[in-house]
């Protein structure tokens, strides 16, 4: 089991915690773009080819020079942990106030020391290009699920996309099948964006938990923003580890 815990934390440094190499990128505040639709639906394509063909310098085609220094380096990372994956690249629909936006999904599977990681991650991005290459980013959603196992354990990941600044709302991992009497640990770790961005390898401290899973209760900060979670537990068979941003807005 320590191997299993130790491959999860070291695997949220380099890509869990962001999910994917295009996280954690700077964001900018971002021009609203107009006309768009079509080119959007070309680069959505062009970056799904990319991301799926494994090569290195093929992302030079679709980022610009300024960004491609850290989101190459991290999708090598990413790469590292997981070189079989499929992406999905699709356009949504606009911001409120008219940026175009990408949902990005990858999946797949890769083996440590014996033992089998499964990954589900998706994101949405609003975005900017110029000349077909993507300028500037913002993270808009997030969550991914790792799971290790022969059988991987069923879950459902119960946190809100949204909170009001201040409330109090719940953090759920839950079981989605039963453990019986088996010894079940789990714990959980608010990251921050200096954490994010250092792609800090967190520590979360375990504690026993019931057979239904991981259940707790947090508090939204008081100012607009973001919080992102980290969540680990750990049973008899493997460890299910997830993130998730939650968006911070004001009631006012």
């Amino acid at each position: 089991m320590d191997c299993r815990v130790a491959f999860v934390r070291r695997f949220l440094g380099v890509t869990l915690v962001s999910a994917m190499a295009l996280v954690l990128s700077p964001v900018h505040a971002l021009e609203q773009p107009g006309g768009q639709s079509r080119a959007l639906e070309r680069f959505s394509a062009r970056l799904q080819t990319v991301l799926n063909s494994g090569s290195p310098t093929a992302f030079e085609t679709v980022v610009s020079s300024e960004l491609l220094p850290v989101l190459a380096q991290r999708l090598e990372r990413f790469r590292q942990d997981f070189p079989e994956v499929m992406w999905q690249v699709e356009p949504a629909e606009s911001t409120p106030d008219g940026r175009p936006t990408l949902n990005l999904r990858v999946r797949g599977a890769t083996e440590s020391e014996g033992l089998t990681y499964s990954l589900d991650a998706t994101e949405q991005i609003a975005i900017r290009l110029e000349a077909g290459q993507l300028v500037e980013q913002e993270l808009l959603a997030q969550q991914s699920l790792l799971r290790s196992g022969k059988r991987p354990l069923s879950v459902n990941l119960a946190i809100p996309d949204v909170v009001l600044t201040g409330s109090r709302y719940d953090i759920d991992l839950v079981v989605e099948e039963p453990l019986g009497k088996a010894l079940v640990a789990g714990g959980l770790i608010d990251l921050t964006d200096a954490q994010l961005t250092a792609q800090f390898r967190p520590n979360l401290p375990l504690a026993p938990l019931g057979g239904g899973g991981l259940f707790k209760s947090v508090q939204a900060p008081q100012q607009p923003g973001s919080q992102t979670w980290a969540v680990m537990l750990v049973h008899p068979d493997g460890v299910v580890t997830a993130t998730k941003r939650v968006r911070v807005v004001s009631s006012n």
